[in-house]
């Protein structure tokens, strides 16, 4: 039996894709800022922050696991409408 895009999605868990040296942006100060990006099959989120390497890529994957753990082992994100309640 095939299995649907929504349950080889439901697999798929929010991981860190990439982190990378930027220049410091705009109205920000300080140097060492870095860009991460979150990812999950087709969504990503992109976030800036000033830190070593280690500590920003220990930032970014401390959001994906949080990502996930909101998500849930049953795969139903905790912003998606609710169900309709069974009278």
């Amino acid at each position: 039996m095939a299995r649907s895009d929504n349950a080889m999605w439901n697999e798929v868990e929010y991981s860190v894709v990439s982190v990378e040296k930027i220049e410091t942006p705009d109205g920000m100060e300080g140097s060492n800022w870095y860009r991460y990006v979150i990812g999950r099959g087709t969504s990503t989120m992109v976030g800036n922050r000033r830190g070593t390497l280690k500590q920003v890529t220990e930032h970014a994957r401390s959001l994906a696991n949080d990502l996930n753990a909101r998500n849930g082992r049953n795969g139903k994100s905790l912003w998606a409408p609710r169900q309709n309640k069974v009278s």
